[in-house]
């Protein structure tokens, strides 16, 4: 089967790099293209993975249209080249309708209910959209759930070793990570996370007993320079594996920590099923604002065997998910006929 792969973000590298890999050595053939942003192709490299440049995007709305021109009409002359016979994406509008203008099946993975712009930019072009079964929402006769989390894909606990930066140095045993993202998507339009003065105040209360590391997906802030850790882009769950607390704006981050009993907080207006159903679990706690941040922080960090207890409680919320690369790689091999099967029976299981 040749298959066209779309990626768009960082994390879509995780989701789909060991099923690029698996399914290659089964004879199938990839054509990928990926947008440069933020570490996205760092990370293609790295794990030596092919793939054609479409650039960067656009902040401003003209800005994004002429790029979804500009970049439907790219993929549009490679996938004519390359013939394949799907298309896969994680939401990706571009492959999407790419594949709706040459008559082919687009089979798109979302986990993020609020981003109603994408929804809206691929959802009609696509023949199935596969989400975790906790999704909060119905996309219709196209909708096809899986007991699942997207970021099992590559939160693999026992692949992971210390962080190469050297943390030996840091001055107490306890140490923090803090995330902080750029708020330039488009369902972040209108939301936030922590304002600068509340970040301060936190930082300064944990710093007395903890190392605080941070890292910043745009432009860190002048006065949080001196926290910032410089890390290769594939160290980063390595670290997220060895801090004691994530306070993050990022979700995915957060649900990250939840596969490997991370205590994470998780500060944003927005929230999604996923994050939910971990709070439920108590592996990630939400908060719409920083109002009771410091609270939770302190309650996780002045319990000494709070690692411990999250590990786990995420190997509990674990036992009940599906092992999700075998499932991709199944609903793959086995397409067309997996998506009718799933259709009829959702809790079906191939053999790939």
């Amino acid at each position: 089967m040749k298959i066209f792969l779309d990626i768009g973000h960082p994390a879509h590298v995780h989701y789909f790099r060991k099923s690029i890999k698996i399914l290659q050595e089964k004879g199938h053939e990839f054509l990928i293209t990926a947008r440069n942003k933020d570490v996205t192709i760092q990370l293609l490299d790295h794990y030596k993975i092919d793939y054609y440049n479409r650039g960067k995007g656009h902040g401003n709305i003209i800005g994004k249209i002429l790029y979804l021109l500009k970049t439907n009409f790219m993929l549009f002359f490679l996938a004519k080249r390359f013939s394949p016979d799907i298309f896969l994406s994680f939401a990706s509008p571009y492959a999407a309708q790419v594949a709706f203008l040459l008559n082919k099946d687009h089979i798109a993975f979302t986990d993020t209910e609020h981003a109603k712009l994408g929804i809206i930019s691929f959802l009609p072009f696509s023949k199935f959209v596969l989400t975790p079964a906790v999704y909060k929402g119905d996309l219709g006769k196209k909708h096809i759930r899986f007991n699942g989390f997207m970021e099992q894909c590559y939160m693999d606990k026992k692949s992971f070793k210390k962080p190469v930066h050297n943390l030996d140095k840091l001055k107490f045993n306890r140490t923090v990570f803090i995330r902080l993202v750029s708020w330039a998507a488009s369902h972040d339009i209108g939301e936030s996370g922590f304002a600068n003065e509340e970040l301060k105040f936190i930082i300064k209360s944990l710093e007395v007993n903890t190392n605080i590391l941070i890292s910043c997906e745009g432009i860190i802030p002048e006065e949080f320079k001196k926290y910032q850790i410089m890390t290769e882009p594939h160290e980063i769950h390595n670290l997220l594996n060895f801090v004691d607390l994530f306070i993050g704006e990022g979700a995915t981050m957060a649900s990250e920590c939840a596969m490997i009993g991370t205590p994470a907080i998780y500060v944003n207006s927005l929230t999604a099923g996923t994050i939910i159903e971990q709070e439920r679990y108590n592996l990630v706690h939400r908060f719409g604002s920083s109002l009771g941040v410091m609270d939770k922080a302190l309650e996780i960090l002045n319990n000494q065997n709070s690692k411990s207890e999250y590990k786990k409680r995420s190997e509990k919320f674990l036992s009940n998910q599906i092992d999700v690369n075998d499932f991709i790689n199944s609903f793959i091999i086995n397409y067309p006929q997996s998506a009718k099967l799933l259709q009829e029976n959702p809790n079906y299981k191939f053999n790939s």
